[in-house]
């Protein structure tokens, strides 16, 4: 059993990056995951990832994270099969300071229009085919080798834009009391717990995710 996948290692280092800049729902029957164990409900107000109007699971994520790396495939058939209603969206965390440039890739991959070609190329890269993939240089020549003109990429990724971005994720991640990835919220209100596999997982996602769209029945 685990119930964390990947831990927070350096206390205050969130708070430094501020100042750096910078089954069914409605199935009869008992519920097959409980509030407490599985996953928490968080405090009210709920505080989402954004204002689009469908139910929102957000995957906390990092491309460091070899946990991460191998839910990706798990978590990209289960984008597909929620349901109409709800949307899938990720959040790059920033656990210490190697997980800064992931994030700053993040964002310039997404800005740049690539994410979706890009997302699990790059950990197949990492963990797979063990690339060179730590520094901010380094992932752009993994982005310049899908198209991407480097010089952009580094423009972006290096943005104040791109670094207030990340500390509101920090502020979410705080929020919802994350320390660990992968990690699943689901509309700001309830975050997945103590999980035995990335299977059980995308599971209690699904179900969270489908409760919340019936209104939390």
């Amino acid at each position: 059993m685990f119930k964390r996948f990947a831990r927070l290692r350096a206390a205050g280092l969130l708070a430094g990056l501020l100042l750096a800049s910078a089954c069914t729902a409605t199935s009869s029957g008992p519920a097959p995951y409980t509030d407490g164990s599985e996953y928490i409900s968080l405090a009210a107000p709920a505080h989402r990832y954004s204002n689009e109007g469908k139910v929102e699971v957000v995957e906390v994520f990092s491309y460091g994270c070899i946990h991460c790396a191998h839910f990706a495939p798990l978590a990209d058939q289960m984008r597909k099969q929620l349901p109409p209603g709800v949307v899938f969206k990720l959040m790059p965390a920033v656990f210490n300071d190697e997980w800064l440039p992931y994030a700053r890739a993040f964002y310039a991959a997404k800005q740049l229009g690539v994410l979706d070609q890009t997302h699990l190329a790059l950990f197949q890269a990492k963990f797979g085919e063990h690339y060179p993939l730590s520094t901010l240089d380094e992932l752009a020549d993994f982005y310049a080798s899908h198209g991407v003109k480097r010089d952009d990429f580094m423009r972006i990724a290096s943005s104040d834009e791109v670094t207030a971005q990340i500390r509101k994720d920090a502020q979410l991640v705080q929020q919802w009391q994350v320390d660990g990835t992968p990690t699943i919220v689901v509309d700001g209100k309830y975050r997945t717990a103590n999980i035995h596999s990335l299977d059980e997982l995308s599971a209690l996602t699904q179900w969270l995710a489908k409760r919340e769209l019936a209104g939390g029945k």
